[in-house]
Parts: C-alpha cells; sequence; structure tokens
C-alpha cells in the first residue's frame, strides 16, 4: 500500500492482538515536505469548490447569480461596512454604526459576520469588488480546513502525505460545507475550528504546547463562537475517544502512572480551553448580552426526520430539500469508513470506542435533548442539523485511521456492496439526489479501484502514482459534481434564489446616496426598492434598514408603532417614504428610481437636527390606535388628517373610501394584509407588515379617497384607520420650529454624539435614535416614545451620549487575566527549558 512514513507526533503502530496501540518510532520528515499533505488538501478542496461554480456558469465564471439568501442580505453589506471601517469611510466604529436601524451596536454583528479571519481579505480589493471577494472566502476556507484536517491525520497516525491530503479534502468537501455553509462565510470557520481543536487535543495529551493549545481554541473561538461551540463539543468527545483508546502510563509503565496520565491531559486539555475562550471574552460576552436583548423570534421546536431521510443525507452526492441533514462525505471516505470496524489491524479497543462515538454522535442529532445541547440550549431559526460536519469529520478520522493501518480488498469490497446496498433501499426518499447513483456507483468503483490498486503497491511499486491520481481525481470529480448539484437544488428553492450584489445599478444607486450625503447634519435615506435588507451599510447612508441577530427589542419597540415595515420576527427593518417620519428622524435627503431604467437620483429636503428640543409634552387629537396618531406624539404636532373609513367589497376585494382635504397627501397602512392594492388609476402591491406606511399620492378636487385591496388574506383587514391625509404646510411649520429649537450644531463620532443647544432650550433633549441598551449620557436617559431623550436642567449648553456595549468591560478583564495566565505559563516553560539546558 506504499510506505507509511512517520510524523513528528505520537502515533501509534497497531496491534493485531487487540491489546493497547503503542508509540510508533518517531522519524522527523524534512519541513518543507510537512506542508505536502495540506497543501494538497487545500488544492483539492478549493479547486473542486471552483470548479462547481465553472460547470454552473456561477458569477464570476458566468452570469448566474452567486449571492444566495442571506449573503445577499448580510454577508456581502457587512463586509462592505468593514471595508468602510478599515478605510476610514465608515460612520461609526467597531462597537457602533450610525449606517442603519438609525443607530446600532456593532461589535456583535461584527463577532457574528465578520470573525471569520480571512473576512480582513475583503478589505484588500477596491469596494465595487468586496462581494467577489466575499465568494472567494467559501473555497478558501474550506480549503483550509480541508488543509487543517490533514496535519490533524497526521498527528493521529503516521502516513503517507497525499493520502492525509486526499482525506482532508473529504471533510473539506463534506455535505454540511457543500449544502449548508458553503454561502455562509463565519459558520465555514467551524469547518477550521473542529481540526484545530483535535491538534490542541492531541497536545495536552502529549503533556506538551499548552499555550499554543489554549491559542488554537481562541482561535476556533475568534473565527464564529457558535460553529465553534459545536467543534468545541466534539473536540471533547474526541478527548474522550483519545484518553480510551491512547496509551496513557508513562515511563514507569505502571496503570496508576496511567491513570494520572490520563487525569494530567484532562486537567490541561479544560484548563487550555478554558483559557482559549477566555480570550475571546471581548466578543464573547457582548453578543451574548447582545443576544438577550434582541427582538424574540418564533423558532419553532425541533423535530428529528425520519430515520430514513436522516440516513439518506449521509450518502455521497445527496442534496435533500428543506433542513435536512448533510451528513456525506467523498465515496472514498465512506467506504474506508466502512472497512474501520473489520480492520484488524487496528486494535480492538480503538475500532469499538471510535464506532460507538461515532454511532453515539449520530444518535444525538436525532434526540432532542442532546440536540438542543449543540445548538447551545437554543432552537435554530433555520436548518436544525447545523453541527453536521462534526459527524462528517470523526467519519473522516476513522477513514483515515482504516487507510493508515492498510485495509485488505475484501473488506473494502464488502463495505462498497454495503454502499450501494444502502443506496438501493434509500432510492425512494423524498428528494433523492440525482446524482446519488453516480456518484455511489462511478465514484465508488474508482475509489475501490484505487485503494485495491494501492493495495497492490507493495510489491509493484509502479501502481502507487495510479492509485494517487485516481484518489485525488474521484475525490475532485464527485466532490465538484456534489457542489454543483448542490447549489442548483438549492435555487430552485424560493428562499434562495440567486440576487445581484454589484451591477450598473447598485453602483448608481450607491452614487446617488454619495451625492447627496450631509451626516451628521442629516441622514440620508437609500430609498427603494432595496436591494438587500441591509442597503443602508451596503450603500453608506442611515435611514433604518437593517437585518441583524441583534436587532434589539428596544428597536422594534420604538419604530414598529410609527409604520416601519418589518420581517423575519422583527429583526430586519425596511424603509418607508414617509415625511413625517422623515422628520422625526432627521432625514433630509433620499434616493428614488430615476426615469431611466436602472437609474436614480437623490434630491434633499429640510429636517431637523438629529437632536431637538421639545419643552411640552404632546398628544394626538387623532383617534390613538392609528399609526398616525403615534407619529404625531413623536413628532410634537398636529399634521394629520385621519378620516372615518368606509368598507365594502368582500373578503377577497375589499373597498375603502373616506373624504380627506383636498390637495393634502394620502397614506395608507395595513400590516395585517397581503395583496394588491389600487388607488387613482394605479396598483402596487402590500405584503402584510413588510410594507409599512406607503404614499397614495394627492388628494383629489372632490377629497375623496378610493381604495380596492385584492387580498390572500384570510379574514384580514386594513382595520378601523389605514388612511391618514397629511397638511405638509403644517409638517413644514412643525419642522420649522424643532429645527429653530434645536441643536445648533451636532457631532457623531464613532460611538459617540454630541450637540450644541440654543441658548435657554427647556424641557427635553430628544436623540433621533433608538433607545438601545449601551447608552449613557451627559443625564440620565429618558425614554421618550422608543428613542432616547434627556431632560434639560437650566442653562444646558451641550448634551452628549457615549455607546458602550454591555458586557465589554467585563469581558476586557477576562481576557486580560487569560492573557496573563497565557504569558506566566509560557515565561515558566521557557525558564524550564532554559534550565533544562544549563544543566
Amino acid at each position: 500500500m506504499g510506505t507509511v512514513t512517520s510524523e513528528p507526533a505520537t502515533a501509534h503502530s497497531p496491534r493485531p492482538d487487540g491489546g493497547r496501540d503503542l508509540p510508533a518510532p518517531r522519524r522527523r520528515r524534512p519541513r518543507r515536505a510537512r506542508l505536502y499533505g495540506p497543501l494538497l488538501a487545500f488544492l483539492i478542496t478549493s479547486g473542486a469548490f471552483c470548479a462547481a461554480w465553472v460547470a454552473r456558469g456561477t458569477f464570476p465564471f458566468g452570469n448566474t447569480g452567486r449571492a444566495v439568501n442571506d449573503q445577499a442580505n448580510q454577508y456581502v453589506p457587512f463586509h462592505r461596512a468593514l471595508w468602510d471601517l478599515v478605510h476610514g469611510q465608515a460612520a461609526g466604529d467597531v462597537l457602533f454604526t450610525w449606517r442603519g436601524g438609525f443607530g446600532q451596536q456593532f461589535l456583535s454583528d461584527y463577532y457574528t459576520y465578520l470573525g471569520n479571519p480571512f473576512s480582513w481579505l475583503t478589505v484588500l480589493v477596491p469596494r465595487a469588488h468586496v462581494d467577489l471577494a466575499v465568494f472567494a472566502l467559501t473555497p478558501v476556507t474550506m480549503g483550509t480546513a480541508a488543509a487543517v484536517m490533514a496535519v490533524y491525520l497526521g498527528k493521529l497516525r503516521p502516513g503517507p502525505w497525499w493520502q492525509r491530503g486526499v482525506l482532508g479534502a473529504c471533510y473539506g468537501l463534506c455535505g454540511w460545507a457543500l449544502s449548508d455553509a458553503s454561502y455562509i462565510p463565519m459558520w465555514l470557520w467551524g469547518l477550521v475550528a473542529l481540526p484545530l481543536l483535535g491538534i490542541a487535543v492531541e497536545w495536552c495529551l502529549e503533556e506538551r504546547r499548552w499555550p499554543g493549545a489554549a491559542l488554537l481554541v481562541a482561535l476556533a473561538w475568534y473565527g464564529n463562537f457558535y460553529t465553534a461551540m459545536m467543534a468545541t463539543m466534539a473536540a471533547c468527545v474526541l478527548l474522550a475517544v483519545r484518553l480510551i483508546t491512547r496509551d496513557m502510563t508513562g515511563r514507569l509503565g505502571v496503570p496508576p502512572d496511567g491513570v494520572r496520565g490520563r487525569l494530567r491531559a484532562l486537567w490541561r486539555a479544560s484548563t487550555a480551553a478554558a483559557t482559549g475562550v477566555a480570550l475571546t471574552l471581548p466578543l464573547l460576552l457582548p453578543s451574548f448580552l447582545s443576544s438577550g436583548s434582541a427582538q424574540p423570534t418564533q423558532a419553532a421546536a425541533f423535530d428529528p426526520v425520519r430515520i430514513e431521510l436522516f440516513l439518506a443525507g449521509m450518502l455521497p452526492a445527496t442534496h435533500l430539500w428543506g433542513g435536512r441533514p448533510r451528513l456525506y462525505v467523498a465515496s472514498l471516505g465512506l467506504i474506508l469508513a466502512g472497512s474501520f470496524v473489520f480492520n484488524a489491524a487496528v486494535a480492538r479497543r480503538t475500532r469499538l470506542v471510535w464506532a460507538a462515538a461515532i454511532l453515539l454522535v449520530a444518535a444525538s442529532f436525532q434526540f432532542p435533548p442532546t440536540q438542543y445541547v449543540w445548538h447551545g440550549l437554543a432552537v435554530p431559526n433555520g436548518n436544525p442539523y447545523r453541527e453536521a460536519f462534526v459527524f462528517s469529520g470523526m467519519v473522516v478520522v476513522v477513514a483515515w485511521l482504516a487507510l493508515a493501518a492498510r485495509p485488505r480488498p475484501l473488506h473494502l469490497a464488502l463495505t462498497a456492496g454495503l454502499l450501494v446496498a444502502a443506496t438501493f433501499v434509500l432510492r425512494h426518499t423524498d428528494d433523492f439526489g440525482g446524482w446519488t447513483w453516480p456518484a455511489v456507483l462511478g465514484g465508488g468503483a474508482v475509489s475501490l479501484l484505487a485503494l485495491v490498486l494501492l493495495a497492490l503497491g507493495d510489491k509493484r511499486r509502479y501502481l502507487i502514482p495510479v492509485a494517487a491520481v485516481l484518489m485525488v481525481g474521484v475525490v475532485f470529480a464527485e466532490s465538484t459534481v456534489a457542489a454543483a448539484s448542490a447549489d442548483a437544488r438549492r435555487s430552485r428553492e424560493r428562499w434562495a434564489k440567486p440576487t445581484a450584489t454589484s451591477n450598473r445599478s447598485i453602483g448608481d444607486h450607491y452614487e446617488a446616496v454619495r451625492q447627496v450625503d450631509g451626516w451628521p447634519a442629516y441622514r440620508t435615506d437609500s430609498g427603494s426598492p432595496q436591494t438587500s435588507y441591509n442597503d443602508a451599510l451596503a450603500l453608506r447612508a442611515e435611514g433604518p434598514q437593517y437585518y441583524s441577530s441583534y436587532l434589539p427589542e428596544a428597536t422594534y419597540g420604538a419604530l414598529e408603532p410609527l409604520g416601519y415595515g418589518f420581517k423575519n420576527d422583527g429583526r430586519t427593518f425596511f424603509g418607508a417614504d414617509n415625511p413625517v417620519l422623515d422628520a422625526i428622524f432627521s432625514i433630509g435627503a433620499r434616493v428614488r428610481p430615476g426615469a431611466a431604467p436602472g437609474s436614480w437620483t437623490g434630491s434633499k429636503f429640510p429636517a431637523p437636527p438629529l437632536v431637538t428640543v421639545r419643552s411640552a409634552a404632546y398628544t394626538s387629537p387623532n383617534p390613538g390606535g392609528s399609526v398616525y396618531a403615534r407619529q404625531e406624539n413623536v413628532l410634537g404636532a398636529t399634521v394629520y388628517q385621519v378620516p372615518q373609513v368606509t368598507r365594502g367589497g368582500s373578503a377577497t376585494e375589499q373597498t375603502y373610501a373616506a373624504q380627506c382635504t383636498p390637495g393634502s397627501e394620502a397614506f395608507w397602512y395595513s400590516p395585517e394584509v397581503y395583496g394588491t392594492l389600487r388607488t387613482a388609476g394605479a396598483e402596487r402591491q402590500v405584503e402584510d407588515q413588510v410594507t409599512g406606511v406607503i404614499p397614495l399620492g394627492e388628494v383629489p378636487a372632490s377629497g375623496r379617497v378610493d381604495v380596492t385591496v385584492d387580498t390572500r388574506t384570510q379574514g384580514a383587514t386594513a382595520g378601523e384607520h389605514p388612511l391618514g391625509c397629511l397638511d405638509r404646510a403644517a409638517l413644514g411649520t412643525a419642522v420649522a420650529r424643532l429645527t429653530a429649537g434645536g441643536a445648533t450644531a451636532v457631532k457623531a463620532g464613532g460611538h459617540t454624539i454630541e450637540a450644541t443647544l440654543p441658548d435657554g432650550a427647556t424641557g427635553t433633549a430628544v436623540f433621533a435614535m433608538t433607545d438601545i441598551p449601551g447608552w449613557r449620557c451627559s443625564a440620565p436617559v429618558r425614554d421618550f416614545h422608543g428613542l432616547v431623550s434627556l431632560p434639560l436642567a437650566p442653562g444646558t449648553k451641550k448634551v452628549s451620549c457615549t455607546f458602550t456595549p454591555k458586557g465589554l468591560t467585563p469581558g476586557l478583564a477576562g481576557a486580560a487575566l487569560a492573557l496573563l495566565a497565557l504569558a506566566s505559563v509560557t515565561v515558566a516553560g521557557a525558564r524550564r527549558r532554559r534550565a533544562g539546558a544549563d544543566a
């Protein structure tokens, strides 16, 4: 099967009698040669994934869109915000952003969406090409995961570098990476974290490099805490397996020493893990607290898939619809993993323990209590099998242990036959993958041939290069097909339809925003239609558009009553073309589509400053349950006429009629209705809570406003007060009053705001930003309809506020202690080594 070479790790030689694995002789390979396996794994993995793009004609290799779901709505905009931050062009800093949601925390968003260390590569390209750099993060991160896995495999058992490289690629191209996380750059860091933590486990078992183990834990958790938590739990399984199967008897070779050795390894692993996690506390703790204050979602309870669907997810090149587990690796890895239990060259205890561990991990995915543990005691809002990569990683590990122990061709053939039989039995499962049979039969046959040739290579050395080419080729080809198939099948789902993230229209939109920018004198709204849910970040605007898992409940409580549209249970907010809302939030410029298709034009209009002064409380005379009265309460003036509405028609074709002052502007708000709205010869779509307040146009000379809604919403109506008619002159007076009595100058820093007030200002200073947790101001903060406000003492000239994420200070303290412990251990170890050398 080829020469088995030794790596500088405490590998173990097999004993056919089933006894404990004993240490293999240590032989160092040239330092340069150690890079060959990881490099091969990287090239196979990233090359296969990019080949799938080429095969489908996906951008940048064709015209097929690449940005899927949140990749377009979150990841590309957040990376553009990172680019702005690094290049000094952001309205905000790493703690806070003024762009989106009228000012929101940014540290937790940075940690969650930008934590992948490779995300920093996106700041090296021109801003116009950030989206392409984001797409490139996927093959780079997957390739890195494969490379690190190749290194980890060498820590477990010695073997040829090219074999470790091929199996590392099997891991980097697992079903979870191709089907679930290929468009989620921060989750993909969990794919890297698992082998990183595996290496840390081996160092702890070897009782060396404790600081390095702690730093590997920190690196894993720095990238993304969600998948790092899953990888850490998997590392605990790896540690348990290795403690059971590894020889820990020390120099004396007596059992008590073995017990002590295991306890020492466990202590080193636990302290390294605690120290590594503590190093990330400045990011981890604020994110945890931000999650607690975020707008809640209505995640459904975990419902395990049927057993045949679960098993089908283990078949190569399978992509089942919806929230199904994607557990597979390439057929080469599956055949080797299956042969592991038959391989008598591996100690019996090792085989039993690894097989039991893999079965228990798979079973835990189907058992609700343990599934909640995998997800941090939370119900996943989306695919419930987000930890599937840890199963694939363990399958690749036993595949390597089998390959390094030279499996017999008979055992390989038996496993291949079982794979074909399982595929035949599961062929009728829902949406059985069209490429699964070719992968099982074609890929399996080539894999079996390659492994047989490898076995014959002991006596016929010329067969080994042939086997190597076949193994590399089958993993590359099969994974390319699997990646292309996953992309194609996923794109047929409505939520995953690819969208554009850069084109001429988006470029013109960005330039139109730049031309009317006036921050912080006023805000600019990027308008609609939106390119992404985070257009404010992507286009450098300051409107309400924001989409984040951390959008605070306080922001939802402030914006929803005023008529802003939202979705995702309130974690995504959209803009509203409404001049009253513009006045409330100091929006003094707006961008709208131009006359030519794809063109945009911006316009400026008077707006109050970001900080205004209210001398007395105000209550709208209009019906209190209407959105228009709530807007007036925040504005502090009566600007609407809210007429009585006569409703008619049918349940599906509803009619509404009202009388308003001729020449006023009619607005509509119907958050319960989904359908088509028609008025004055024009029609537009209304999408219940998503739409928000919308303009209907000028009220005709007759004063009559007629609206027809063709609705598909069962039993829903527009409510009692869907119509409001705006008096532009009254609004102009209110804006002029707020401007005259408001701040004479406003300075907005990265996470601070300071306003100079006119002489004699009394009452309450109201900031055009939501009262989210973290604001500390020059006077006690008071809630003003969800906005930040401060009482003004006589003679107050300036007011200011500073935003500090909750948990940042204790997080920094915890990280400092962890860094001190790390430095102390490092210095102490260096002194011991120096003392030993001197002796």
